[in-house]
């Protein structure tokens, strides 16, 4: 979903992804998914999906680095690619951590975090969507993982939208539902950051990122109106928004969303 990061750290991690496929008896030769600058590397291994997370020796640990992990105790019925195998190992400066998943060769919704046109996604995959996000919603929020911070979002949302916060309801969320985390099973990828959210905050997510396709975003709206319509999903609607307009000038797609949010916000 990135770019490839500098040559060094490519070689570096392109390294570990051969050491990773080794233990597992595997060689990785499909497409290369770069995550941000460089910290993980994912790719098809044979009948598999190999991913390599790296973190500074001494650094590992915490909510990013067992995410997907522990997201295994989280209810079958939230569908997500079954999680085989993972090896660690270190080198005098880095932590490696290499996941070994079902390969999905169902293709994700869009190759981008936003959607700039209707993927035209069949009736079955807003039923089953809206299905596991009332499963996952279902599931006490955890109190040992945090998805979005309460004093980040006390700060950010009068920041940069003007609105002020008030009672948050809390639930479990996704925390990185993007339309690239998502096939078009669905399946939804990519668990590092599950945890606590505000509640609605995975359909906020879904909505405010397919603002630039405003089929999918009325779809959105309407598919996912028994949580986005409630009070309590405002939170959720104004800390997305607060993301977006915080990294439009470091995050291109950020960038690209910036006016429909200020417009949705002017009318929220």
């Amino acid at each position: 979903m990135f770019d490839a990061p500098a040559p060094e750290t490519a070689d570096r991690m392109l390294a570990a992804q051969r050491h990773a496929a080794d233990q597992f008896g595997l060689r990785a030769t499909g497409r290369r998914v770069w995550g941000y600058r460089g910290r993980t590397l994912s790719a098809a291994a044979g009948p598999h999906w190999l991913r390599v997370v790296c973190a500074e020796a001494g650094t590992e640990g915490g909510k990013l680095w067992n995410g997907p992990s522990t997201s295994r105790a989280l209810p079958v019925s939230v569908p997500r690619p079954d999680l085989f195998g993972i090896r660690d190992w270190t080198t005098d400066a880095y932590m490696y951590r290499a996941e070994l998943y079902a390969y999905t060769p169902d293709p994700i919704v869009s190759p981008r975090p936003i959607l700039n046109e209707d993927p035209g996604l069949p009736e079955t995959w807003w039923k089953e969507m809206t299905a596991a996000l009332d499963a996952l919603a279902d599931v006490p929020p955890p109190t040992d993982r945090e998805a979005v911070r309460e004093e980040y979002l006390r700060r950010v949302i009068p920041e940069f939208t003007g609105h002020q916060v008030e009672e948050i309801t809390w639930t479990t969320a996704h925390g990185d539902l993007h339309w690239a985390n998502i096939t078009r099973t669905p399946h939804i990828l990519d668990w590092e950051g599950w945890g606590r959210a505000p509640y609605g905050y995975d359909a906020a997510t879904l909505y405010l990122y397919a603002l630039l396709s405003p089929e999918t975003a009325t779809r959105v709206r309407t598919e996912l109106a028994p949580v986005l319509d409630r009070t309590e999903a405002r939170t959720a609607l104004l800390t997305v928004c607060a993301q977006i307009l915080q990294a439009r000038d470091r995050v291109d797609f950020y960038a690209e969303l910036a006016d429909p949010v200020h417009n949705y916000l002017a009318h929220l």
